[in-house]
C-alpha cells in the first residue's frame, strides 16, 4: 500500500475522493454492483474491523504490495498476470480504542487508495457499520457507541477539518457497490455484506442489484440496500428465493460472528470473518469454482499467513 499521510485532512479527503471516483468509475461497476468473470483469483473475505495486519497479509497475498500506481488502462489490465480480485468490506468500529477514540478512518482510507491504485481489482463493498457512520444510526458493540467513538478520533486528528473530512468518508461509503457478482460457466457467486433477514423480505426490492443506488435504499429499516447490509438469520428456503431471482449459485457472505472464521449456512451461503484470531479468507479459482459444500473447507487462516 502507498504511503498516505492521514494527519493531513487534505491528504485525507483526496484519498477518500479518488476511492469514490474509482467505486463509481470502474469498469467492473454494473449499476449498483461490480461484476467479474474469469480468468483469476477471487480472494473472498469478511469482516475487517480494523486489523491492519490482516489488511496487510489480505494485500500481499492479492499481490499488489510493490506494485506502483498507474492509471493506465493496459497497465491495470495486464499487470498480473493471474488477476486477483480481492473482497473488501467492513473495516471499520476497532475494537482498540484509545481514550475512547477510534481511529479506523486510517484503514478505510488506505482501502480507499487501494481501490484507487487497483480500481479493477479491488471490489469495497457496502456494509452495515459503514453505512451507519454516514447516517449517523447508533451502534453499540462490546458496550462502545462506535459511531461516537469514530466522530471522537475524527475530530482529535482534524479538529476544524473534521467537516470536510467527514463528508469526503461519506461520498465514499455512498460510491460503495452493494456486492460483487462473480461470473462463471458453473453457477455465479455474490460478494455481499449480507441478505435481507427472513423477516425483511416483503420489504426487499431484489432488483436493487441490477439498477444504481438512490437515497431511498439507505433508509433504515425500509431502504434496500439498508436491509441488505443489515440482515442475518438466512434460511433454506429464502436462499432458494434468492437463487432463483438473481441467478446465483453460491453467496459468500459476512456480517455474523464465526468463531472458527467461516460457516455454510446450507445450501448455499458461507459466512466468512476476518477480523479476529481464526479469521479466514476464502481464494477461488474463477475458472473453476466449487461448490459450497467445498468451499467451505478451501479457506486460509489470516493468522497462518506469514
Amino acid at each position: 500500500m502507498r504511503h498516505i499521510d492521514l494527519q493531513d485532512p487534505a491528504v485525507t479527503i483526496d484519498v477518500f475522493r479518488e476511492g469514490a471516483d474509482a467505486n463509481r468509475s470502474a469498469r467492473c461497476r454494473v449499476g449498483s454492483i461490480d461484476r467479474i468473470g474469469p480468468p483469476g483469483t477471487l480472494i473472498a473475505t469478511g469482516d475487517l474491523h480494523d486489523n491492519p495486519l490482516h489488511l496487510q497479509r489480505l494485500v500481499d497475498i492479492a499481490g499488489f504490495e510493490g506494485h506502483a500506481r498507474d492509471d493506465a488502462e493496459a497497465a491495470e489490465l495486464d499487470a498480473f498476470p493471474d488477476p486477483k480480485h480481492l473482497v473488501l468490506h467492513e473495516v471499520i468500529h476497532s475494537d482498540n480504542l484509545m481514550n475512547g477514540m477510534d481511529f479506523s478512518y486510517r484503514a478505510l482510507a488506505r482501502v480507499a487508495a487501494l481501490k484507487a491504485d487497483h480500481p479493477e481489482h479491488v471490489h469495497t463493498m457496502l456494509a452495515n457499520h459503514e453505512l451507519s457512520q454516514v447516517i449517523g444510526a447508533g451502534i453499540v458493540k462490546g458496550g462502545i457507541r462506535v459511531v461516537e467513538a469514530f466522530n471522537a478520533g475524527l475530530e482529535y486528528a482534524f479538529g476544524d477539518d473534521t467537516p470536510a473530512v467527514a463528508d469526503a468518508i461519506a461520498e465514499f461509503v455512498r460510491s460503495m457497490p452493494l456486492a460483487l457478482r462473480c461470473v462463471s460457466r458453473n453457477g455465479d457467486i455474490l460478494c455481499a455484506h449480507s441478505l435481507p433477514g427472513v423477516g425483511a423480505m416483503h420489504k426487499f426490492d431484489a432488483t436493487v442489484i441490477e439498477r444504481d443506488l438512490i437515497d431511498d435504499d439507505y433508509v433504515p429499516r425500509k431502504g434496500s440496500a439498508h436491509l441488505m447490509v443489515w440482515g442475518r438469520g438466512y434460511d433454506g428456503d429464502q436462499l432458494e428465493d434468492l437463487v432463483e431471482r438473481w441467478g446465483i449459485n453460491m453467496f459468500i457472505l459476512g456480517h455474523e460472528h464465526v468463531p472458527g472464521g467461516a460457516m455454510l449456512f446450507k445450501p448455499n451461503a458461507i459466512v466468512v470473518n476476518s477480523d479476529h484470531h481464526e479469521g479466514v479468507y476464502l481464494p477461488i479459482d474463477l475458472e473453476h469454482p466449487p461448490r459450497p459444500e467445498e468451499a467451505v473447507g478451501l479457506v486460509h487462516r489470516l493468522a497462518d499467513m506469514t
